[in-house]
């Protein structure tokens, strides 16, 4: 037996019980939102579906889903586009320059979520931004931002730039070269990043609880005061919702990937 496949078995099993204590949570929140009673418990002597059926009755979890889905896809929206943009000017620049573009791009992943809301806070107060739907979009945005950077970048590091130059020796323009050539041949990255960021502003509640007041209450922010009023297992409910969103836009993007393989 090799060194390599003595010491793969540990590793191998680290890894899995790893995993299981990540996606643990998942195992008790499903079973939990089943539940027959009235408060948070494992069903027993049966499944019901009537939290569901309660949760699809009240309109402001409606009109909390529908909030969620408009910030997320347009927060989504920006972050793709500003990400992109600065992973594609990132690769052109020199290391030093790109160093420090790429700690900048990063940086709302660094810095602490309660220092981000509270410096969002202040800044959203001034610019009369507060509560607002432009607000919350782009504060969301920001903190979205890293994930198209980080995917994007992946993607230019494996594309030939000789692809690029021939366009342009071929006599397209800067927008035909980028557009036409460059982004086609990254869109995987740029589909990866814009799913990560849907899903970071999908679940985004620290900031969102800084930002808004009562013109704005998304999913999260619905379920945080539910939690907080009042622990019904509609909550489990929900939160099982957003697993399987979340787990049903992770497949599309696998699939896209899959057929661009």
């Amino acid at each position: 037996m090799t060194i390599r496949s003595r010491y793969s078995i540990p590793f191998n099993i680290i890894a899995w019980c790893s995993l299981l204590f990540l996606i643990a949570p998942i195992f008790v929140v499903v079973p939990v939102s089943l539940t027959p009673t009235s408060y948070l418990s494992f069903p027993e002597g049966g499944l019901s579906l009537r939290h569901y059926h309660q949760l699809f009755l009240d309109p402001d979890w409606y009109r909390s889903m529908g909030q969620s889905v408009i910030i997320a896809l347009c927060s989504t929206i920006v972050a793709a586009a500003v990400g992109t943009s600065a992973a594609i000017g990132a690769s052109k620049l020199s290391t030093a320059a790109a160093t420090a573009v790429r700690v900048l791009a990063l940086l709302p992943l660094m810095v602490p979520p309660v220092v981000s809301a509270l410096a969002l806070y202040r800044s959203w107060v001034w610019l009369g931004l507060f509560d607002s739907w432009a607000g919350t979009i782009l504060a969301h945005a920001i903190l979205s931002v890293p994930y198209v950077f980080i995917t994007v970048s992946a993607a230019l590091s494996r594309l030939d730039p000789s692809i690029a130059m021939a366009a342009r020796n071929l006599g397209a323009g800067w927008a035909r070269t980028h557009f036409q050539v460059v982004l086609p041949n990254i869109r995987s990255g740029v589909l990866a990043g814009s799913v990560f960021a849907f899903i970071t502003s999908w679940d985004e509640l620290v900031v969102t609880l800084f930002i808004t007041s009562r013109g704005i209450f998304t999913l999260p922010r619905r379920m945080w005061d539910g939690i907080r009023e009042n622990i019904s297992p509609s909550i489990a409910a929900v939160a099982t919702i957003l697993i399987l969103f979340s787990l049903f836009l992770l497949l599309v993007m696998r699939l896209v990937k899959g057929r661009e393989a």
